[in-house]
Formats: structure tokens, C-alpha cells, sequence
């Protein structure tokens, strides 16, 4: 369904913006756009209740899968934490293969007694005093996936509190939200402070 008009505006841009391009030579732009790789659309995650209407994955299982992704570092950020005993034993997994790790946690939560247990060397992060807290949750794999949502990295947020995510899979968005929290994490930037 509207393939007659598509295709006539395509002719009419042609004409307008590349007069002397050929047709071969639009034929080879377009099959160059098509073979490149095309990012995943964001994906629905929960905690809670699943209703057959909605398709969504469960907050626990993607946190972990996107963990498992990173092959260089991996960003967390939370509020509160405590339990996840699995988040923290996929931690302890990512940093045995070499994954470099930086917690951004509220410190008034007491967040970073959750991740006590996790080898030296994982960077954590608070807010510097100010009047904000640090309130974003995130997982971000190196520069290719990140999981957005509400749930603070608690078992009952990453199970049976109801909670909603997004998956991105897009590394153009993903490298801009961990460009804008590496500047976060910047010392001149007097926002965040090494634990």
C-alpha cells in the first residue's frame, strides 16, 4: 500500500537533489543501505505479573543476559540494592572474564553493601553531596545494550514488584547514554565521587 506514491517521491527527490546520479548508481546506494547492520528494535521488560497482552521479557533474566553481553566494561547504575544474589554472582562472573565494572550508586540507600562481596578492583561511584540523589537505573554492556527502567537492582524489584524496563540494542543510543554518565563520572565535573 503506497508503494506507486513512495516511489514517485523517490523519483522526485532524485530529480531535485542528484540530477546527474544514474540509476546504477542509486540501485548500489540502496543495496549498501539495505546490507547494513540494522540495531534491534527496544525491547518491553517487567517485574511483576505478565499479561498475555503485552510481550515482554522479565527484568531478572534480561539484567543478566545483558551482563553476560559485555566483552569490555559494564555500567550500573541504581538507587537502592540489596539481595540480587544473582546480579551479583553475574557480577562476579563478568569480572573473572575481565570486564571492567562501575557501580553508580546512591550512597544514602546504602546501595554498595549489596556488591561488598564482588574482588577488588569494581569502581563504585556516589553522587557528590548536593541536593539530587543519583535515582537512574540502567545496566549498559559496553557501548552496544543497555536495560532502562524502574527497578532498583532489589529481588523483589527484579521479580514481583511491578516495574517496567526497555532494552536498547541500538548503539547509537546506547554510546550516547554512557558517553553522558562516563562525563558524570568525570572529577571536574564535581558530580559523581569514587567510593
Amino acid at each position: 500500500a503506497g508503494l506507486a506514491y513512495q516511489l514517485a517521491e523517490l523519483v522526485r527527490i532524485w530529480r531535485a537533489e542528484a540530477p546527474g546520479l544514474t540509476g546504477a548508481a542509486l540501485a548500489l546506494a540502496f543495496a549498501t543501505a539495505r546490507s547494513l547492520p540494522r540495531p534491534e528494535p527496544p525491547q518491553v521488560v517487567v517485574s511483576g505479573p505478565l499479561g498475555a497482552s503485552l510481550p515482554a521479557r522479565l527484568t531478572s533474566g534480561v539484567a543478566a543476559e545483558v551482563i553476560r553481553s559485555a566483552t569490555e566494561s559494564l555500567m550500573i547504575a541504581s538507587f537502592a540494592a540489596h539481595g540480587a544474589r544473582t546480579i551479583v554472582e553475574e557480577l562476579e562472573r563478568a569480572i573473572g572474564r575481565g570486564i571492567q565494572v562501575d557501580l553508580l550508586l546512591e550512597e544514602s540507600t546504602g546501595a554498595a553493601e549489596a556488591f561488598a562481596a564482588l574482588p577488588r578492583g569494581v569502581r563504585v561511584w556516589h553522587r557528590v553531596e548536593s541536593m539530587g540523589v543519583l535515582h537512574a537505573k540502567f545496566i549498559a554492556a559496553d557501548r552496544h545494550t543497555a536495560l532502562l527502567g524502574s527497578a532498583n537492582l532489589t529481588d523483589r524489584a527484579l521479580s514481583s514488584n511491578i516495574e517496567l524496563g526497555v532494552v536498547l540494542r541500538d548503539p547509537r543510543l546506547v554510546e550516547s547514554l554512557v558517553d553522558h554518565f562516563r562525563w558524570l563520572l568525570e572529577p571536574e565535573n564535581n558530580i559523581m565521587r569514587r567510593a
